[in-house]
């Protein structure tokens, strides 16, 4: 494993995700990417969607933060990105231009309700369908 790219979304099962992808970026000496996505309202408001993308970029900055000393612990750099769209979507992209080797996500976020996922289906189960790389799934 060269590139792990770990989806974050702020949640408390997403920093256990990301303490995974800090392992096994450590363990396989591999570069360690963190994508974060915040999703627009649908159907989007301009003034509403600048002003959630503006608030998201600064709640995932700050996570970020916390982030980074954590993984300094394991001497491991990871490096951030924020993108705005379908968190699936955004997640596979952005695998595919770090030609990453791994996607390391959480079974369950916090974004979507029950009755969200049950109609359009999990990000995970996106992300495990359509993704070019490993896929694992933290629990």
């Amino acid at each position: 494993l060269e590139r792990i790219l770990v989806a974050y979304d702020c949640s408390e099962s997403g920093t256990k995700t990301f303490i995974f992808g800090v392992e096994l970026a450590q363990k396989y000496g591999a570069e360690l990417h963190v994508i974060s996505v915040a999703r627009l309202p649908e159907p989007p408001d301009m003034v509403e969607t600048e002003r959630i993308v503006e608030e998201a970029t600064e709640h995932f900055q700050s996570c970020f933060k916390e982030l980074e000393q954590l993984a300094a612990g394991w001497g491991v750099q990871p490096q951030f990105a924020i993108r705005v769209g379908h968190p699936a979507e955004q997640i596979i992209h952005r695998a595919a231009e770090l030609s990453a080797d791994a996607i390391v996500i959480g079974h369950r976020g916090h974004s979507l309700s029950f009755v969200e996922r049950w109609l359009v289906g999990s990000v995970a189960k996106r992300v495990l369908t359509y993704a070019h790389c490993t896929v694992i799934v933290v629990r």
